[in-house]
């Protein structure tokens, strides 16, 4: 279900409100709350400029990508934008991206339905970066979890990004 963040007398307040960017296996709403960042709602957004690569190497999988972005001047990466519910809200997510480590966290301009916003999003270091990756199965389907906020065009290009071979099952891990 959609919680939409910017309709009707909010939009006022969303000046002022934090915002965090998916456009990785995060744009999979189930994802997040089980990654226990604070939000109180979320809906579809574009970062225009860049487009979405699988270059950052990936920590779990020997040779698997995870998500990333990178500057593109005619292209542009759909994602879901969370509204966080205070301003530390995005350090809930920052063990799991690997900040500042294996990710940097920017503030971009997004464009949702009514408004634009500023929001956090993340981009590989230049460290864990490397051409000629393939996300894992399990990892893609995350981002395919994110299908209602995503336009058709996208969404069906993200169906046809090769995966690894036998990558379908998740790992997991005990702590």
């Amino acid at each position: 279900m959609t919680r939409n963040i910017a309709t009707g007398s909010k939009r006022a307040s969303l000046i002022t409100m934090n915002f965090y960017f998916a456009y990785g296996s995060n744009m999979n709403p189930s994802r997040v709350e089980s990654r226990q960042m604070p939000f109180s709602g979320f809906e579809s957004g574009v970062l225009k400029g860049y487009r979405l690569v699988f270059n950052k190497r990936s920590t779990i999988i020997p040779g698997a990508a995870s998500a990333n972005i990178e500057p593109a001047a005619d292209d542009q990466v759909e994602g879901v934008i969370y509204a966080l519910k205070d301003e530390y809200g995005i350090d809930a997510m920052d063990p799991f991206e690997g900040y500042p480590v294996r990710y940097d966290r920017t503030l971009v301009d997004i464009e949702m339905k009514q408004s634009n916003v500023q929001s956090w999003v993340y981009i590989a270091n230049e460290a864990y970066r490397q051409s000629g990756l393939l996300p894992a199965a399990w990892y893609l389907n995350h981002l395919l979890a994110g299908e209602p906020y995503l336009s058709q065009p996208y969404f069906e290009r993200l169906c046809r990004q090769p995966c690894l071979p036998n990558s379908d099952l998740e790992p997991r891990f005990e702590g």
